[in-house]
């Protein structure tokens, strides 16, 4: 293998792993009985009256 094709496939994995790490991340956060307090407010904001 070529130099190209072991850092091109290291840069596929490290991005792929990064990305897992983010998405699950956020998802923890965004479901986190914390926060629903916070969520539920925000949703219900579109319909308030000024």
């Amino acid at each position: 293998m070529t130099t190209y094709h072991v850092l091109s496939q290291f840069a596929q994995t490290g991005g792929l792993i990064y990305f897992m790490l983010l998405f699950a991340a956020v998802a923890i956060y965004a479901l986190r009985p914390r926060n629903s307090a916070k969520f539920e407010r925000a949703a219900r904001l579109p319909l308030a009256e000024d």
